[in-house]
C-alpha cells in the first residue's frame, strides 16, 4: 500500500489521501477538495483513481468530487446514511465493510460517529496499520461537534474504537491543526513534557512534509486520550468546581469540549 498524502494550503488546512496498490496502479482518493492536486498527483505516479471515499459529508471534504469523477469515472463511497447529504454515491459504507484497491490494498470501515453521525474512518489490514480518521481524530486533538454532530457519540468512538486500536497505528486526519492542538493539550496539561518537547519540533514545520503520528504517539500528547491524567482533570475543576472527585471518563471528555470550542 503506498500513501500520498497532498498538503492543499488551503484555509482550511485540509489534507487529502490517496491510497494506491502498487501491484496495479489503482487508487482510491480519499475527500479529494483539492481534485487539481490529486489528479496531477496521480497522473505523475502512473496512478488510476477508480473509487473516491468521502469521511463525511462536509463540503472541505465532498468539494471535489464532481470534478475528480468527470476525470477519472471512479465510484463514489460514503456512509450508508449520507445519501441525502451526498450527491452521488455508489456504495454506501457499514461498519466492517472492506474497501479493495487493486491487487494488494484492503480497506476497513469503521463506523465512527461525533464530528457527524454519518462518519467514515478507514483503517488500512497492513502489517503497520494506517487509520484515515477524517475529522474525527486529528493529531493531539479531536474533531468538533458543530455542524451535524453529537460529543457523547465523539467520546463513544474515541473510547470503544479508536482507544483499542494498536499503538503503531499512523493516524492520517483531514486537516493540519497540530500545533494549535498541542497549545490546547498544554493548557490543560503544562506538565506535559512529551507535548511541549513535540510542539518545539513542529510549530513550524511546513504540512506537506510534516509528522505522521501514531495512536501511541497520541495517548500521549492528545488531551481527549488523556482523561484520567490528574493535571487534565484539576485543570478542568478550576472551571468546573462541581466536577466530581474521581470523574469518569465521558464526563471530562465532554467538559474538555467545552473548553476546546472557545480555544
Amino acid at each position: 500500500m503506498i500513501v500520498e498524502r497532498i498538503w492543499t494550503g488551503n484555509a482550511y488546512r485540509n489534507f487529502n489521501y490517496l491510497v494506491a496498490c502498487p501491484e496495479t496502479g489503482e487508487a482510491l482518493a480519499i475527500d479529494p477538495l483539492d481534485h487539481e492536486k490529486c489528479l496531477a498527483t496521480a497522473k505523475s505516479r502512473g496512478w488510476r483513481i477508480t473509487q473516491v471515499l468521502n469521511t463525511h459529508e462536509h463540503g472541505d471534504h465532498t468539494g471535489g468530487n464532481a470534478p475528480v469523477i468527470a476525470a477519472t469515472g471512479a465510484k463514489l463511497l460514503a456512509h450508508r446514511n449520507a445519501a441525502d447529504r451526498i450527491a452521488g454515491i455508489d456504495r454506501g459504507l457499514a461498519a466492517g465493510d472492506v474497501i479493495r484497491v487493486g491487487r494488494t490494498v484492503e480497506l476497513e470501515a469503521l463506523d465512527t460517529p461525533g464530528h457527524t453521525m454519518s462518519h467514515i474512518c478507514l483503517l488500512s489490514h497492513t502489517e503497520a496499520p494506517a487509520l484515515f480518521c477524517g475529522d474525527t481524530l486529528f493529531n493531539a486533538g479531536a474533531g468538533n461537534c458543530h455542524n451535524g454532530g453529537h460529543p457523547k457519540e465523539l467520546y463513544h468512538t474515541f473510547a470503544a474504537q479508536l482507544a483499542r486500536l494498536p499503538d503503531t497505528t499512523r493516524v492520517y486526519p483531514g486537516h493540519d491543526y497540530i500545533a494549535n492542538n498541542l497549545r490546547f493539550t498544554l493548557d490543560r496539561e503544562p506538565d506535559n513534557g512529551r507535548a511541549a518537547s513535540m510542539l518545539g519540533t513542529v510549530g513550524d514545520q511546513d504540512p506537506a512534509q510534516g509528522v505522521v503520528t501514531t495512536l501511541g504517539l497520541e495517548k500521549e500528547v492528545n488531551t481527549f486520550f488523556r482523561l484520567t491524567s490528574p493535571t487534565v482533570i484539576a485543570r478542568l475543576r478550576e472551571a468546573f468546581p462541581d466536577l466530581p472527585d474521581a470523574p469518569d471518563p465521558e464526563t471530562v471528555f465532554l467538559k474538555l469540549r467545552e473548553p476546546r470550542n472557545r480555544w
